[in-house]
């Protein structure tokens, strides 16, 4: 009788022990979390339109997208890389952004692409760069890094760009050569390519010099 109450107080006394330490191990798991820097949505193979106002703006596609709204400045990621298409009215594709990685800050409605950064402006236009951002609310398209432009009649570099998110007006800031092309010469596989291994013709025109250049594509 006295060794069956000695091991039911040995049981009680090992309960109470593991309980304690389990429960010890779950604060400590909890103060690790830091929901700040969790998503809040994880989405794999990404294919979805995005809409404003109730107007179809653009597609994403991505292979994968998370969503951090808890930090101080909420924001998408697409570390894997992503592919927009924008709209007209219409639903007509207008022009395309590819990017090795992204991020969208939705207060600021500002797109930050990153890597081998390739726009295109239907029907032909290419632009080749590092680094762009997209600002929405300003309906405008910038750069501080090499950019590369193909359009009907010239291939031109320069550094730092500035243009309308349309991409038919658009400025570099400090270009280094203008160079005639026959885009009918072009391989159609020139795209996704990284601007420093872009080459060129011999230039028959450079503005190194001037503070900047606009260019007005023709229609």
């Amino acid at each position: 009788m006295r060794s069956f109450g000695l091991a039911v107080a040995m049981a009680i006394s090992i309960a109470i022990a593991t309980g304690s330490c389990t429960e010890e191990t779950k604060i400590d798991v909890s103060k690790n979390l830091n929901p700040a820097k969790m998503p809040s949505m994880v989405t794999h193979k990404v294919n979805t339109l995005v809409s404003d106002s109730g107007v179809t703006q653009y597609k994403i596609v991505s292979p994968v997208w998370y969503v951090y709204d808890e930090c101080d400045t909420p924001y998408w990621s697409f570390p894997q890389g992503l592919y927009l298409q924008k709209f007209d009215p219409k639903f007509k594709v207008i022009a395309t952004v590819a990017a090795d990685s992204a991020k969208f800050f939705k207060m600021e409605k500002l797109w930050k692409l990153m890597g081998n950064v390739e726009m295109t402006k239907a029907p032909k236009d290419l632009f080749l760069s590092e680094r762009v951002f997209w600002d929405q609310r300003k309906a405008q398209l910038y750069s501080d890094t090499f950019i590369h432009i193909e359009n009907a009649t010239h291939i031109i570099e320069g550094t730092g760009f500035v243009s309308d998110e349309s991409l038919n007006k658009y400025r570099i800031l400090h270009p280094t050569g203008i160079f005639p092309v026959d885009r009918s010469n072009l391989a159609p596989d020139n795209s996704r390519r990284s601007p420093a291994e872009t080459h060129s013709p011999s230039p028959v025109s450079t503005a190194a010099t001037a503070p900047d250049t606009t260019i007005t594509p023709k229609p």
